[in-house]
């Protein structure tokens, strides 16, 4: 068991006020804020040159991502979207608008909502000039805090054993940029995060 004081207590706990927080946002402010934060991160020189950009679909109290997937492909940039392999690796597929999704169950977890086109590798991720990442909260260093499933953990260690240095890019809501995230040693900082109502840059 961890020790209340250590990296992982604090996160834990964290992700567990973060989460409640999520849960008690009315839906019309969800809506609200899906749109600003569109909005926002469309600014971003970094998306406006993209060629690639891998995002994802947002689930549950997330930050809506919808319009902005629909907007980067609408204007011609090749989005990625995550599939969930069994050992919590990602693959990836080509978003081709909000009729590719399916629903995913997958076992233990959350449903997913997937892209039903071709898998084209974990290594696809390669390809991307920016990476979206799902995140409950970053801090004044732009350490992100994940869910804890190590999924993207394994994305950014794949980016930085091939070189590959895209732009990353944590979506939050407006509260969830706090003092302190507790670090790892693998941990690697978010060039900028963007909230419905600003976007900050790190480093």
């Amino acid at each position: 068991m961890d020790h209340p004081d250590s990296g992982k207590g604090i996160k834990r706990t964290l992700r567990g006020e973060i989460l409640a927080a999520r849960r008690r946002l009315p839906e019309d402010d969800a809506h609200e804020a899906a749109a600003r934060l569109a909005g926002r991160a469309l600014e971003l020189p970094e998306l406006a040159t993209a060629r690639t950009v891998a995002a994802y679909v947002s689930v549950g109290g997330e930050p809506g991502t919808r319009a902005l997937l629909d907007t980067l492909h609408a204007r011609g940039t090749r989005v990625l979207l995550p599939v969930l392999l069994p050992d919590n690796d990602l693959d990836w597929a080509a978003y081709d608008g909000p009729g590719s999704l399916a629903r995913v169950q997958h076992a233990g977890k959350m449903e997913l909502l997937e892209p039903s086109g071709p898998r084209i590798g974990p290594d696809a991720v390669l390809e991307a000039d920016a990476v979206l990442l799902p995140g409950l909260a970053v801090d004044g260093r732009g350490m992100r805090l994940g869910r804890g499933g190590g999924s993207y953990d394994r994305v950014l260690a794949r980016l930085e054993r091939a070189g590959a240095d895209p732009a990353l890019v944590v979506l939050l809501y407006d509260a969830e940029v706090v003092a302190h995230v507790p670090g790892e040693a693998h941990d690697r900082p978010v060039r900028a995060v963007v909230t419905p109502s600003e976007v900050r840059r790190f480093g």
